[in-house]
């Protein structure tokens, strides 16, 4: 990854998530999702997935979010992206959101997918502000309840690369 991904901003950082990283981001992982991935999920996409890119978001280098994706190709595919409750409604998913997708586009990466609940619509309006659109349903995707998941695909700007 680019330099870019540790540049602070209004004392906010971006770095590649590492192994020491798993017990933070379980926290916000737990706080977000009510089918939290595991300890060894995380462990099994940083050490033995070669398609998988994650980021750590930094408060003053303390953890306070995360994002991941697939790489596939020419598209990334989002698995999770998480803010700590403490931190959200201050437009910072936005900004992770921003670093993924730059960081997708500047490893070669043309469009990037996710799947967003029915019902969340806070995360639905953050993805159409970035560009995402609707591309139909996966019913019954979350075990947890069997809501349907929006799939949505946003085709990622051209960013500069950073020296």
């Amino acid at each position: 990854m680019e330099q870019r991904n540790n540049e602070e901003h209004d004392g906010f950082s971006f770095r590649p998530m590492t192994i020491e990283d798993i017990p933070n981001v379980m926290v916000i992982e737990h706080e977000a999702f009510t089918l939290p991935w595991s300890e060894t999920a995380f462990r099994n996409e940083l050490m033995n997935n070669l398609f998988a890119k994650y980021l750590v978001m930094e408060n003053d280098g303390e953890p306070i979010g995360y994002a991941g994706m697939w790489t596939i190709v020419d598209e990334a595919h989002v698995t999770n992206i998480a803010i700590l409750e403490a931190y959200r409604g201050r437009k910072l998913g936005d900004r992770l959101l921003e670093e993924l997708m730059e960081t997708a586009s500047n490893i070669g990466m043309i469009r990037m997918t996710l799947e967003v609940r029915v019902s969340n619509i806070i995360a639905r309006r953050l993805y159409e502000k970035k560009g995402f659109v609707s591309a139909g349903l996966r019913k019954g995707y979350y075990s947890d309840n069997h809501e349907d998941a929006v799939i949505m695909w946003a085709d990622l700007p051209q960013y500069e690369e950073y020296e």
